[in-house]
Protein backbone atom coordinates (compact mmCIF):
# COMPACT_ATOMS: atom_id res chain seq x y z
CA UNK A 1 0.00 0.00 0.00
CA UNK A 2 1.38 3.19 -0.84
CA UNK A 3 1.88 6.18 2.17
CA UNK A 4 -0.31 8.98 2.53
CA UNK A 5 1.49 12.08 3.23
CA UNK A 6 1.24 13.27 6.89
CA UNK A 7 1.91 15.88 9.03
CA UNK A 8 1.87 14.04 11.81
CA UNK A 9 2.46 10.22 12.72
CA UNK A 10 -0.23 8.53 14.52
CA UNK A 11 0.26 6.87 17.92
CA UNK A 12 -0.45 3.57 18.14
CA UNK A 13 0.17 1.72 21.85
CA UNK A 14 -0.13 -2.10 21.65
CA UNK A 15 -0.84 -3.47 25.42
CA UNK A 16 0.09 -6.86 25.87
CA UNK A 17 0.06 -8.83 29.38
CA UNK A 18 3.75 -9.94 29.68
CA UNK A 19 6.38 -10.63 26.85
CA UNK A 20 6.56 -14.66 27.25
CA UNK A 21 7.99 -16.49 24.42
CA UNK A 22 5.16 -16.96 22.07
CA UNK A 23 3.40 -16.81 19.17
CA UNK A 24 1.08 -13.97 20.62
CA UNK A 25 3.90 -11.58 22.16
CA UNK A 26 6.77 -12.45 18.90
CA UNK A 27 4.09 -11.29 16.30
CA UNK A 28 3.42 -8.48 18.84
CA UNK A 29 6.98 -7.18 18.65
CA UNK A 30 7.24 -7.46 14.89
CA UNK A 31 4.55 -5.48 14.81
CA UNK A 32 5.95 -2.37 16.76
CA UNK A 33 9.05 -3.27 14.72
CA UNK A 34 7.71 -3.16 11.36
CA UNK A 35 4.72 -0.78 11.02
CA UNK A 36 5.55 1.99 8.66
CA UNK A 37 7.21 4.48 10.21
CA UNK A 38 6.36 7.28 8.05
CA UNK A 39 2.51 6.95 9.14
CA UNK A 40 2.65 5.58 12.50
CA UNK A 41 4.18 6.13 16.04
CA UNK A 42 4.25 2.75 18.05
CA UNK A 43 4.16 2.59 21.65
CA UNK A 44 4.44 -0.91 23.38
CA UNK A 45 3.09 -1.34 27.45
CA UNK A 46 3.95 -4.73 29.29
CA UNK A 47 4.63 -6.53 32.69
CA UNK A 48 7.72 -6.93 33.31
CA UNK A 49 9.97 -10.68 33.54
CA UNK A 50 9.06 -12.20 30.08
CA UNK A 51 11.71 -13.89 27.82
CA UNK A 52 11.18 -11.13 25.25
CA UNK A 53 11.50 -8.24 27.28
CA UNK A 54 15.30 -7.09 26.28
CA UNK A 55 14.06 -7.62 22.49
CA UNK A 56 11.67 -5.10 23.54
CA UNK A 57 14.28 -3.00 25.49
CA UNK A 58 16.26 -2.77 22.48
CA UNK A 59 13.51 -1.65 20.26
CA UNK A 60 12.90 1.28 22.59
CA UNK A 61 16.65 1.98 22.96
CA UNK A 62 16.74 2.17 18.99
CA UNK A 63 13.68 4.12 18.92
CA UNK A 64 12.02 1.91 16.90
CA UNK A 65 8.98 1.60 19.43
CA UNK A 66 8.81 3.47 23.21
CA UNK A 67 8.43 1.07 26.01
CA UNK A 68 6.59 1.15 29.09
CA UNK A 69 7.18 -1.62 31.55
CA UNK A 70 3.96 -1.70 33.91
CA UNK A 71 4.69 -2.77 37.63
CA UNK A 72 1.21 -4.43 38.38
CA UNK A 73 0.43 -6.46 34.84
CA UNK A 74 0.89 -9.58 35.75
CA UNK A 75 -0.32 -12.87 34.34
CA UNK A 76 -1.83 -14.18 37.69
CA UNK A 77 -5.63 -13.22 38.49
CA UNK A 78 -4.54 -10.88 41.43
CA UNK A 79 -7.51 -8.18 42.40
CA UNK A 80 -5.18 -5.62 44.06
CA UNK A 81 -2.37 -5.70 41.19
CA UNK A 82 -4.76 -5.99 38.63
CA UNK A 83 -6.53 -2.86 39.65
CA UNK A 84 -3.02 -0.92 39.62
CA UNK A 85 -2.40 -1.70 36.64
CA UNK A 86 -5.47 -1.09 35.21
CA UNK A 87 -4.71 2.70 36.53
CA UNK A 88 -1.07 2.23 35.47
CA UNK A 89 -2.71 1.73 31.82
CA UNK A 90 -4.81 4.47 31.99
CA UNK A 91 -2.35 7.24 33.50
CA UNK A 92 0.18 5.94 30.58
CA UNK A 93 -2.76 6.52 27.74
CA UNK A 94 -3.68 9.67 29.55
CA UNK A 95 -0.11 11.00 29.11
CA UNK A 96 0.33 9.35 25.65
CA UNK A 97 -2.78 10.30 23.79
CA UNK A 98 -2.49 7.49 21.50
CA UNK A 99 -5.45 7.33 18.54
CA UNK A 100 -5.20 3.61 18.46
CA UNK A 101 -4.72 1.38 21.33
CA UNK A 102 -4.73 -2.38 20.39
CA UNK A 103 -4.44 -4.93 22.86
CA UNK A 104 -2.92 -8.76 22.96
CA UNK A 105 -3.43 -11.69 25.30
CA UNK A 106 -6.59 -12.28 27.76
CA UNK A 107 -5.81 -10.12 30.77
CA UNK A 108 -4.30 -7.14 28.88
CA UNK A 109 -7.06 -7.62 26.98
CA UNK A 110 -9.65 -6.68 29.31
CA UNK A 111 -7.84 -3.95 31.38
CA UNK A 112 -6.16 -2.39 28.37
CA UNK A 113 -9.69 -1.92 26.26
CA UNK A 114 -11.59 -0.82 29.38
CA UNK A 115 -8.54 1.62 30.41
CA UNK A 116 -8.73 2.72 26.98
CA UNK A 117 -12.20 3.70 26.78
CA UNK A 118 -12.02 5.61 30.09
CA UNK A 119 -9.43 7.67 28.75
CA UNK A 120 -10.93 8.45 25.65
CA UNK A 121 -8.69 6.75 23.60
CA UNK A 122 -10.83 7.15 19.75
CA UNK A 123 -9.88 3.67 18.15
CA UNK A 124 -9.65 0.18 19.90
CA UNK A 125 -8.80 -3.04 18.74
CA UNK A 126 -8.40 -6.34 20.60
CA UNK A 127 -6.21 -9.19 19.01
CA UNK A 128 -7.66 -12.71 20.22
CA UNK A 129 -4.81 -15.13 19.80
CA UNK A 130 -6.69 -17.91 21.52
CA UNK A 131 -9.40 -17.18 24.40
CA UNK A 132 -8.74 -16.95 27.84
CA UNK A 133 -12.06 -19.00 28.41
CA UNK A 134 -12.37 -23.07 27.36
CA UNK A 135 -14.51 -25.47 27.84
CA UNK A 136 -11.79 -27.50 30.45
CA UNK A 137 -12.33 -24.84 32.85
CA UNK A 138 -15.26 -24.93 35.65
CA UNK A 139 -18.61 -22.96 34.81
CA UNK A 140 -18.02 -20.22 37.21
CA UNK A 141 -14.36 -19.21 35.60
CA UNK A 142 -15.77 -19.44 31.91
CA UNK A 143 -18.67 -17.79 32.45
CA UNK A 144 -16.39 -14.94 34.25
CA UNK A 145 -14.65 -14.62 31.42
CA UNK A 146 -16.90 -15.14 28.92
CA UNK A 147 -19.12 -11.98 30.46
CA UNK A 148 -15.61 -9.89 31.10
CA UNK A 149 -15.02 -10.03 27.21
CA UNK A 150 -18.89 -9.23 25.84
CA UNK A 151 -18.41 -6.22 28.74
CA UNK A 152 -15.08 -5.21 26.51
CA UNK A 153 -16.50 -6.40 22.93
CA UNK A 154 -18.75 -3.48 23.00
CA UNK A 155 -16.09 -0.96 23.86
CA UNK A 156 -13.78 -2.23 20.77
CA UNK A 157 -13.82 -0.78 17.54
CA UNK A 158 -12.75 -4.05 16.06
CA UNK A 159 -12.38 -7.75 17.32
CA UNK A 160 -8.99 -9.22 15.19
CA UNK A 161 -8.76 -13.24 15.44
CA UNK A 162 -6.04 -15.50 14.05
CA UNK A 163 -8.27 -18.12 13.00
CA UNK A 164 -11.87 -18.97 11.55
CA UNK A 165 -12.07 -21.61 14.43
CA UNK A 166 -11.64 -18.55 17.16
CA UNK A 167 -14.34 -16.59 15.00
CA UNK A 168 -16.65 -18.79 15.04
CA UNK A 169 -16.43 -20.00 18.56
CA UNK A 170 -16.73 -16.27 19.54
CA UNK A 171 -19.99 -15.96 17.85
CA UNK A 172 -21.26 -18.61 19.51
CA UNK A 173 -20.50 -17.07 22.90
CA UNK A 174 -22.22 -14.17 21.49
CA UNK A 175 -18.72 -12.38 21.77
CA UNK A 176 -18.89 -8.72 20.12
CA UNK A 177 -20.35 -8.44 16.71
CA UNK A 178 -20.01 -10.06 13.44
CA UNK A 179 -19.73 -6.54 11.72
CA UNK A 180 -16.38 -6.52 13.97
CA UNK A 181 -14.73 -9.41 13.28
CA UNK A 182 -11.67 -9.48 11.75
CA UNK A 183 -9.60 -12.52 10.36
CA UNK A 184 -5.73 -11.67 10.09
CA UNK A 185 -3.60 -14.77 10.70
CA UNK A 186 -0.86 -15.03 13.44
CA UNK A 187 2.10 -14.93 10.97
CA UNK A 188 5.55 -16.42 10.44
CA UNK A 189 8.45 -15.70 8.49
CA UNK A 190 7.47 -17.91 4.71
CA UNK A 191 10.69 -16.70 3.28
CA UNK A 192 12.89 -18.12 6.02
CA UNK A 193 11.27 -21.68 5.63
CA UNK A 194 11.79 -24.46 4.27
CA UNK A 195 15.37 -24.09 5.67
CA UNK A 196 18.99 -25.69 5.38
CA UNK A 197 19.40 -28.32 7.68
CA UNK A 198 22.37 -30.77 8.35
CA UNK A 199 20.15 -33.78 9.74
CA UNK A 200 22.23 -36.12 10.97
CA UNK A 201 24.40 -32.62 12.92
CA UNK A 202 21.27 -32.25 14.27
CA UNK A 203 20.22 -35.47 15.69
CA UNK A 204 23.83 -35.94 17.04
CA UNK A 205 23.81 -32.70 18.94
CA UNK A 206 21.11 -34.34 21.17
CA UNK A 207 23.01 -37.07 21.49
CA UNK A 208 20.52 -39.27 18.57
CA UNK A 209 21.60 -41.32 16.15
CA UNK A 210 22.13 -39.29 12.66
CA UNK A 211 19.93 -41.41 10.51
CA UNK A 212 16.94 -42.15 13.45
CA UNK A 213 13.39 -40.99 12.53
CA UNK A 214 13.10 -37.91 14.18
CA UNK A 215 9.55 -36.75 15.63
CA UNK A 216 9.39 -33.09 17.06
CA UNK A 217 7.29 -30.64 18.46
CA UNK A 218 7.12 -27.46 19.45
CA UNK A 219 5.60 -25.23 22.62
CA UNK A 220 5.12 -23.94 25.57
CA UNK A 221 5.18 -26.30 28.38
CA UNK A 222 1.92 -25.42 30.13
CA UNK A 223 -1.34 -27.02 30.64
CA UNK A 224 -2.60 -26.00 27.30
CA UNK A 225 -0.09 -27.19 25.32
CA UNK A 226 -0.40 -30.96 27.12
CA UNK A 227 2.92 -32.35 26.55
CA UNK A 228 2.04 -35.33 28.42
CA UNK A 229 0.63 -36.71 25.42
CA UNK A 230 3.22 -36.07 23.84
CA UNK A 231 4.98 -38.22 26.23
CA UNK A 232 2.02 -41.12 25.82
CA UNK A 233 2.73 -40.85 22.31
CA UNK A 234 6.29 -41.79 22.35
CA UNK A 235 5.94 -44.25 24.64
CA UNK A 236 3.31 -45.85 22.20
CA UNK A 237 5.41 -45.24 18.66
CA UNK A 238 8.47 -46.91 20.70
CA UNK A 239 6.84 -49.86 21.14
CA UNK A 240 6.82 -50.56 16.84
CA UNK A 241 9.79 -48.42 16.08
CA UNK A 242 12.26 -48.53 18.90
CA UNK A 243 14.36 -47.08 16.27
CA UNK A 244 12.16 -43.24 16.34
CA UNK A 245 13.33 -40.16 18.70
CA UNK A 246 11.53 -37.53 20.03
CA UNK A 247 12.53 -33.77 20.50
CA UNK A 248 10.45 -30.76 22.60
CA UNK A 249 11.46 -27.26 21.90
CA UNK A 250 9.86 -25.21 24.36
CA UNK A 251 10.00 -24.53 28.36
CA UNK A 252 8.27 -23.31 30.68
CA UNK A 253 6.06 -24.26 34.09
CA UNK A 254 5.64 -27.65 33.61
CA UNK A 255 9.07 -28.57 32.89
CA UNK A 256 10.72 -30.73 35.51
CA UNK A 257 7.45 -32.39 35.94
CA UNK A 258 7.23 -33.63 32.58
CA UNK A 259 11.09 -34.14 32.63
CA UNK A 260 10.54 -36.67 35.40
CA UNK A 261 7.22 -38.14 33.81
CA UNK A 262 9.46 -39.20 30.95
CA UNK A 263 12.16 -40.99 32.97
CA UNK A 264 9.68 -42.98 34.66
CA UNK A 265 8.16 -43.78 31.61
CA UNK A 266 11.71 -45.11 30.18
CA UNK A 267 12.36 -42.09 27.76
CA UNK A 268 15.81 -41.58 28.89
CA UNK A 269 17.59 -40.86 25.78
CA UNK A 270 14.68 -41.44 23.28
CA UNK A 271 13.40 -38.21 24.22
CA UNK A 272 14.58 -35.04 24.97
CA UNK A 273 13.12 -31.69 26.24
CA UNK A 274 15.49 -29.13 24.57
CA UNK A 275 14.39 -25.70 25.77
CA UNK A 276 13.63 -22.60 23.77
CA UNK A 277 15.90 -22.50 20.64
CA UNK A 278 16.57 -20.23 17.82
CA UNK A 279 16.91 -22.47 14.75
CA UNK A 280 13.27 -23.68 14.89
CA UNK A 281 13.30 -23.77 11.22
CA UNK A 282 16.37 -26.07 11.00
CA UNK A 283 14.84 -27.93 13.48
CA UNK A 284 11.82 -28.66 11.55
CA UNK A 285 14.06 -29.09 8.48
CA UNK A 286 15.64 -32.11 9.48
CA UNK A 287 12.95 -33.90 11.14
CA UNK A 288 10.48 -36.72 9.95
CA UNK A 289 7.56 -35.76 11.45
CA UNK A 290 5.62 -33.07 13.15
CA UNK A 291 3.48 -33.64 16.24
CA UNK A 292 1.02 -31.05 18.56
CA UNK A 293 -1.25 -32.23 21.10
CA UNK A 294 -2.42 -28.92 21.86
CA UNK A 295 -5.93 -28.46 23.95
CA UNK A 296 -6.99 -25.68 22.75
CA UNK A 297 -4.91 -22.63 20.15
CA UNK A 298 -5.85 -19.62 18.27
CA UNK A 299 -3.40 -20.72 15.29
CA UNK A 300 -0.76 -22.53 16.76
CA UNK A 301 2.76 -20.85 14.13
CA UNK A 302 5.14 -23.67 14.57
CA UNK A 303 2.31 -25.76 12.74
CA UNK A 304 2.28 -22.93 9.93
CA UNK A 305 6.00 -23.50 10.17
CA UNK A 306 6.10 -27.41 10.11
CA UNK A 307 3.82 -27.28 7.48
CA UNK A 308 5.59 -24.77 4.94
CA UNK A 309 8.67 -26.66 5.68
CA UNK A 310 7.12 -29.40 4.12
CA UNK A 311 7.30 -31.40 7.17
CA UNK A 312 4.21 -33.86 6.95
CA UNK A 313 2.06 -32.96 10.62
CA UNK A 314 -0.31 -35.27 12.95
CA UNK A 315 -1.66 -33.27 15.70
CA UNK A 316 -5.13 -33.17 17.79
CA UNK A 317 -7.98 -31.56 15.90
CA UNK A 318 -8.29 -28.44 18.29
CA UNK A 319 -10.05 -25.46 16.83
CA UNK A 320 -6.77 -23.26 15.18
CA UNK A 321 -5.08 -26.30 13.71
CA UNK A 322 -8.13 -27.26 11.89
CA UNK A 323 -8.32 -23.88 10.18
CA UNK A 324 -4.92 -25.17 8.18
CA UNK A 325 -4.80 -28.71 8.40
CA UNK A 326 -7.40 -31.29 7.06
CA UNK A 327 -7.25 -35.13 7.83
CA UNK A 328 -6.19 -37.14 5.04
CA UNK A 329 -5.13 -34.14 2.88
CA UNK A 330 -2.36 -32.46 3.86
CA UNK A 331 -1.76 -33.85 7.38
CA UNK A 332 -3.28 -36.11 9.75
CA UNK A 333 -5.46 -34.98 12.91
CA UNK A 334 -6.70 -37.02 15.70
CA UNK A 335 -9.90 -36.21 18.42
CA UNK A 336 -8.59 -34.68 21.37
CA UNK A 337 -7.27 -37.11 24.10
CA UNK A 338 -6.83 -39.71 21.70
CA UNK A 339 -3.32 -40.21 21.99
CA UNK A 340 -3.50 -44.14 21.11
CA UNK A 341 -5.21 -42.70 17.58
CA UNK A 342 -2.82 -40.14 16.99
CA UNK A 343 0.07 -42.53 17.75
CA UNK A 344 -1.04 -44.89 14.72
CA UNK A 345 -1.28 -41.84 12.53
CA UNK A 346 2.29 -41.04 13.34
CA UNK A 347 3.40 -44.43 12.90
CA UNK A 348 1.67 -44.62 9.41
CA UNK A 349 3.72 -41.50 9.13
CA UNK A 350 7.21 -42.49 10.12
CA UNK A 351 6.53 -46.13 7.72
CA UNK A 352 6.00 -44.77 4.33
CA UNK A 353 8.01 -42.50 3.06
CA UNK A 354 5.96 -41.93 0.04
CA UNK A 355 2.83 -40.91 2.45
CA UNK A 356 5.51 -38.19 4.45
CA UNK A 357 6.10 -36.70 1.04
CA UNK A 358 2.91 -36.40 -0.50
CA UNK A 359 1.52 -34.79 2.69
CA UNK A 360 4.49 -32.82 3.29
CA UNK A 361 4.09 -31.32 -0.15
CA UNK A 362 0.45 -30.97 0.18
CA UNK A 363 0.93 -28.67 4.05
CA UNK A 364 3.70 -26.67 2.04
CA UNK A 365 1.20 -25.70 -0.80
CA UNK A 366 -1.11 -24.91 1.51
CA UNK A 367 0.79 -21.84 3.76
CA UNK A 368 -0.12 -19.24 1.24
CA UNK A 369 0.91 -15.71 1.32
CA UNK A 370 -1.57 -14.70 4.40
CA UNK A 371 0.28 -16.72 6.85
CA UNK A 372 3.72 -14.14 6.23
CA UNK A 373 4.07 -12.24 9.29
CA UNK A 374 4.74 -9.03 7.20
CA UNK A 375 1.57 -9.39 5.45
CA UNK A 376 -0.18 -9.16 8.84
CA UNK A 377 1.37 -5.99 9.59
CA UNK A 378 -0.13 -4.65 6.10
CA UNK A 379 -2.97 -5.79 7.06
CA UNK A 380 -3.01 -4.73 10.64
CA UNK A 381 -2.03 -1.12 9.07
CA UNK A 382 -5.17 -1.40 6.69
CA UNK A 383 -7.48 -1.63 9.85
CA UNK A 384 -6.26 0.95 11.58
CA UNK A 385 -6.60 3.09 8.72
CA UNK A 386 -9.87 1.75 8.28
CA UNK A 387 -10.95 2.62 12.03
CA UNK A 388 -9.36 6.10 11.65
CA UNK A 389 -11.69 6.75 8.55
CA UNK A 390 -14.42 6.10 10.54
CA UNK A 391 -13.27 8.28 13.65
CA UNK A 392 -12.89 11.21 11.23
CA UNK A 393 -8.60 10.79 11.81
CA UNK A 394 -5.84 10.67 9.53
CA UNK A 395 -3.32 8.01 9.23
Amino acid sequence: MSARPSSKRVRVAHVVTLLEYGGAQQNTLHTVAHLDAQRFEPLLACGRGGLLDPAAVELDRTGRCRLRFLPDLVREISPLRDLSAFFQLYSWLRAERPAIVHTHSSKAGVLGRLAARLAGVPVIIHTFHGFGFHGRQPLPVRETWVSLEKLCASVSDSLVFVSRANMDYAASQEVGERGAYELIRSGVSLSRLPARADPGALRRAFGFPAGCPLVVSVGNLKPQKNAGDFLRLASLVLMKRPDARFLFVGDGELRRRLEEAAARAGLEGKLVFAGWRKDVPELLAASDLFVLTSLWEGLPRALVEAMKSGLPCACYATDGVVDVLTDGRNGFTAPQGDWEGLAAKALALLDDEDLRRRLGRAASESIGPEFDIDDMVRRQEELYEKLLKRARLEA
